[in-house]
């Protein structure tokens, strides 16, 4: 079993310099200095993002009958958050160095840390941060609304949100009456979250802006602790599909005093990233807390009438809610490889390749004419690439010899290339072949080629990217 702690720090320098290298992920606002905690994705960044999302609804959401979608507000009532807990609640223990003047979260601290003023010490002495007295830090985002709000105004405070489960819980009762769902069933929401996190670190893992993929289950009490474990089992299969193994993933059953206090059952879902052991996903029986809460603060009903049982009860709920931001981080990790090519008695051969799955990876297909100055193999390269383009995202490169043009696409990983060469013009081959209108089709992961023929392309290529 790998060890929880255990890093290799230059694979993480690799891979986040191959993300800006590539277009993945950019540091926010770098121009001026970096945004500390916010990342900008890049073009292939944002559709590996985007496949992400589209994928995990259509599993989540289009494919089943008892779980619909939603996509509530960024801004929250304070009353909302005010119930929840997170006003007045929702705060990390925070120390500062009085020499170095850096911040920690005291709970994440065994010792001291080194002082980092290396000015401010006698030469070659080393010591320790002299830390303050923790304090807490409230991790919320708050703001103003209003034209006319007042600073001294209490009721025209807000706050961005810091998770998106508390939009899902106010609506629970609307959305069960406008859809005529029936329990169990679930609601589900991809969406931005803030938290102010004293730490940010671990490149995109642990941001202050981030993107939660999630789903609040709403079932009877009877039925709570079944489905924690059923879904357990979903989401690790779910991340197997996407291209993270089951080896890879670990399950923490928190222990009683470490989860939180509304919680019956929490596991977490972790993965062996290049710095440590670290947690993916949650999946969390949260009973009826939430709410409860939110009928007792709202003074509205939020019961369920079971029509059957004549019982009348406030759902109980199990939570599975994933990092979108740690899945793409976790899926560059995973794919990310180096492959030495190097023949015997032959120059040097790395060949860096992201071993996407095909229904993840940001360009589907890359279409290649084999030479650029050729103007029929152009304009057939180009026929293919309108043939493809309104189906998937293809990627069109005429610079360079063919086979860089493979390399640059194994780079980012795309799982197929689609060279057009004279063959497919008609030329024939040195055996006499005929094989007009035919391209050569190359495969990333193998780096074997066939032949396909141009009218056979698209349904070949939709089979195998979904």
């Amino acid at each position: 079993m790998a060890n929880k702690d255990q890093t290799d720090t230059a694979r993480m320098e690799k891979i986040v310099s191959l993300c800006k290298r590539k277009g993945f992920i950019f540091q926010s606002a770098e121009l001026y200095g970096g945004l500390n905690g916010c990342w900008d994705y890049g073009p292939l960044g944002a559709e590996l993002k985007r496949n992400l999302k589209d994928y995990w609804w259509r599993k989540n959401v289009q494919e089943r009958d008892d779980i619909v979608g939603m996509d509530g507000s960024i801004l929250t009532h304070q009353a909302v958050l005010t119930a929840s807990g997170h006003v007045g609640g929702f705060s990390d223990p925070m120390v500062d160095c009085k020499v170095c003047k850096k911040r920690y979260r005291a709970d994440q601290l065994e010792e001291a840390p080194r002082c980092e003023k290396k000015a401010s010490l006698p030469k070659g002495e080393d010591k320790h941060c002299e830390l303050t007295e923790p304090r807490d830090f409230n991790l919320m985002f708050q703001t103003k609304m209003g034209a006319s709000s007042d600073d001294n105004d209490p009721h025209a405070v807000a706050y961005l949100r810091p998770e998106t489960a508390q939009t899902i819980f106010v609506q629970y009762k609307n959305v069960l009456d406008s859809s005529r769902q029936k329990l169990p069933f679930g609601i589900a929401q991809i969406g931005k979250a803030f938290r102010n996190e004293i730490n940010p670190r671990n490149f995109t893992f642990r941001s202050r802006e981030f993107e939660q993929m999630e789903i609040e289950i709403f079932c009877h009490p009877d039925d709570g602790m079944r489905l924690t474990d059923e879904w357990l089992e979903k989401r690790l299969c779910f991340y197997e599909e996407i291209g993270v193994p089951r080896k890879k993933l670990h399950i923490l059953d928190v222990p009683d005093g470490e989860r939180a206090h509304y919680s019956k059952k929490t596991y977490d879902i972790e993965y062996e990233f290049p710095f440590g052991i670290q947690e993916l996903e949650g999946v969390a029986y949260r009973g009826d807390y939430d709410l409860g809460k939110h009928q007792e603060h709202s003074g509205k009903p939020l019961e369920y009438f079971d029509e059957q049982t004549k019982e009348r009860f406030i759902p109980h709920v199990v939570e599975p809610s994933a990092g979108c931001d740690r899945t793409i981080l976790a899926l560059i990790c995973e794919a990310s490889d180096e492959e030495d090519l190097t023949t015997e008695g032959g120059k040097p051969d790395v060949r860096t390749v992201m071993h996407f799955k095909p229904c993840i990876a940001p360009i589907k297909v890359a279409v290649l004419p084999l030479l650029k100055n050729k103007p029929e193999l152009v304009a057939k390269a180009k026929e293919v690439k309108n043939l493809l383009q309104p189906h998937m995202t293809v990627f069109y490169d005429e610079a360079a010899a063919i086979g860089r043009r493979y390399r640059r696409q194994d780079e980012v990983g795309t799982p197929f290339c689609v060279a057009i060469d004279f063959e497919t013009l008609g030329e024939e081959t040195e055996d006499g072949q005929d094989l007009t209108d035919t391209v050569t089709v190359r495969h990333r992961d193998s780096m074997e080629q066939e032949r396909i023929a141009i009218s056979e392309l698209l349904p070949w290529l939709l089979a195998r990217i979904v």
